[in-house]
């Protein structure tokens, strides 16, 4: 029997339709929104990029009618073309042909960094990231090796070389648009001097700084306690912290202390999220910051790090063009030159950089509140006669390095060219150590002290590199001639900085960056084994701290140089580090990446402001 449809089904099932038909018209008004969403999207790209476009031909176009500024001596100097002199190199470039702004640049570390913070992440691989997003006062021109302004537009010393007065140029904003002022740079300082805030590096850096003022929003004072010759280094090399983002954690140390990300700065890149980076996002990826006040913007729109350890991954990934840069082992150098594959896309270079960092075996003196036996000093000179360095370099690094007789350069005013490096001289060595009380005692080939404990140690290496690893082995091999037992330690970054820390190792080899003029303090002064300093392998020598402190407080160079020679000459009698090499530059880098040179400071690959660029048929990645 059939039922008919009565009125209050007819209704049901007519707003039952309405519904419907609603649904369906909402779905398409949804699909309408995306459909202009995107559209919107897409056009904003291009206006930015339009604006970005115009923008380089309005600094162009300043550039070349700002032409007649006058500069005082010590100011920021401005160039004939009108762009203030740290930007010149970088003007330079935008005037070339090919110019264009876009693409990302690539490249890899050699390790899992583990922050990003400041003063708590202590490595070269996470001060190179804070580089772009943190600015100073002053930068070096890598050519003259003069200083020029950065974020500083002028300054002044007074006549006893104790007052630095800097003037911030007006208009400089951070990465999230608050205006940069004096007041940070203040705060920089204070920040650090701190005690709760976990910088002891820094601190025992800034310590001859008596006080750091705001004068007026545009102007700070530097006040130092004495005389140091590394002043206006010092004070203009600051790299300012904002101090609205970082203040909160003068309450919160803890939470600084253990953080993973927090970087905030004035730079041309910025992160994403500047609060939150963590190393399980497995690497480092920088945009450019929208609101950057230089004169010139940076080229490439992205910069990328990517952690791969294993050395032959790192070349497999350049290979395949997934990054652009790659530093060759001198074992495959050679063979990458001659590769023609690879020099289809790859340019070669070879240089032994002014400011080369060393290499070094770090023997520590201190374990667990007991000497070690590398408290003696006749044991550590005996190490450094039975490692036979010319034949590492020779064999290992096929000659692309020199030996390291201290941390000064071979060429620099610092080194006593008097000081020759201690000769591979097994017998001299073996007798050092008779003298220190080892010998083999019960005729197994392994030398013993006193008490009959052989002598054995472990050194601590980073696992990621390979050459570091041959190295090691070829230590060990030579060492058990002379009855040592060596024991290799792989470790990873993150551990070795553990270790490190809590001064809980025998022996360990790494490399210190170097500069123009080397500071000892940070390194060799005993007043930087308390806390966390470096001087990590407890080495005391009040002769050396004596001339450290003396050669730190003489400003004048001619006075100031004799007693560099004579710390270095107290080093190379303790040898508290055997100074292993100076390592050459091999680098690849990708061809469509232009205008890469050697300066006075290596290359300028990547330097700020940046210099380098991808013209835009040769670009691969869009923003």
């Amino acid at each position: 029997m059939q039922r008919r449809l009565n009125g209050r089904d007819i209704l049901y099932f007519g707003g039952l339709g309405a519904v419907l038909l609603a649904v369906i018209m909402t779905m398409y008004m949804i699909d309408r929104q995306w459909e202009k969403m995107a559209h919107m999207e897409q056009l904003m790209r291009e206006q930015a990029n339009d604006l970005r476009e115009t923008g380089l031909q309005i600094r162009k176009i300043e550039a070349r009618i700002g032409k007649s500024m006058v500069v005082a001596e010590d100011s920021a100097q401005a160039t004939e073309s009108g762009i203030p002199a740290a930007f010149q190199r970088a003007y330079e470039a935008i005037q070339k042909p090919d110019f264009a702004q876009g693409d990302w640049l690539v490249q890899a570390f050699g390790v899992n960094l583990k922050s990003l913070t400041p003063f708590i992440s202590t490595d070269a691989y996470s001060s190179e990231v804070q580089d772009y997003i943190q600015e100073s006062l002053l930068i070096r021109n890598p050519e003259t090796l003069g200083w020029e302004g950065l974020l500083a537009d002028s300054w002044s010393v007074s006549e006893d070389g104790l007052t630095f007065v800097f003037t911030l140029r007006d208009g400089i904003t951070f990465s999230d648009g608050v205006p940069l002022t004096a007041e940070d740079v203040a705060f920089t300082f204070a920040f650090i001097m701190n005690e709760t805030i976990q910088a002891p590096r820094e601190r025992s850096y800034l310590s001859k700084i008596e006080s750091v003022e705001a004068i007026d929003r545009l102007t700070v004072k530097f006040q130092f306690k004495e005389p140091y010759f590394n002043a206006l280094s010092l004070a203009g090399g600051l790299a300012v912290m904002p101090k609205h983002f970082y203040e909160p954690y003068i309450k919160k140390p803890n939470d600084y202390n253990q953080s993973k990300g927090l970087l905030l700065g004035t730079g041309p890149y910025r992160l994403e999220d500047p609060r939150n980076w963590s190393p399980d996002k497995g690497m480092v990826e920088l945009r450019r910051n929208p609101r950057y006040w230089g004169t010139i913007q940076p080229s490439f729109d992205r910069l990328i790090w990517r952690p791969i350890e294993n050395d032959s991954a790192r070349l497999t990934t350049f290979r395949n063009g997934d990054i652009d840069s790659y530093s060759s082992r001198p074992i495959e150098y050679r063979k990458l030159v001659e590769d023609k594959d690879l020099a289809k896309h790859a340019e070669h270079w070879e240089y032994m950089s002014p400011v080369a960092g060393y290499f070094y075996i770090a023997w520590n003196q201190q374990r667990d509140g007991k000497p070690t036996r590398f408290a003696d000093k006749r044991v550590r000179q005996a190490m450094t006669y039975l490692i036979d360095r010319e034949r590492i370099i020779k064999e290992i690094y096929l000659g692309f390095a020199e030996v390291a007789i201290s941390p000064f350069n071979a060429s620099s005013k610092q080194h006593d060219p008097k000081l020759s490096p201690r000769p591979y001289d097994e017998s001299k060595g073996i007798e050092l150590l008779r003298e220190a009380g080892y010998e083999d005692r019960n005729g197994d080939g392994v030398l013993e002290d006193a008490d009959g404990n052989p002598f054995e140690f472990e050194l601590v290496y980073a696992q990621s590199n390979e050459d570091t690893g041959r190295m090691v082995l070829f230590v060990k091999d030579i060492l058990a001639r002379a009855g040592i037992l060596l024991k290799p330690k792989p470790s990873e970054w993150s551990v070795m900085l553990d270790m490190m820390n809590k001064r809980d190792f025998a022996a360990i080899t790494l490399g210190w960056t170097s500069g123009l003029e080397t500071d000892l303090y940070q390194i060799f002064h005993s007043s930087q084994i308390e806390g966390r300093g470096n001087n990590f392998i407890n080495y005391r020598n009040p002769e050396l701290d004596r001339l450290i402190d003396e050669a730190r407080a003489t400003v004048d160079e001619k006075k100031r140089m004799p007693l560099w020679q004579a710390a270095e000459n107290e080093l190379y009698e303790d040898q508290p580090y055997t100074f292993l090499m100076r390592r050459k530059s091999l680098r690849f880098i990708d061809r469509r990446i232009k205008n890469v040179v050697k300066t006075k400071l290596g290359l300028n690959f990547g330097n700020l402001p940046m210099e380098n660029y991808v013209p835009a048929p040769e670009q691969r990645y869009q923003q």
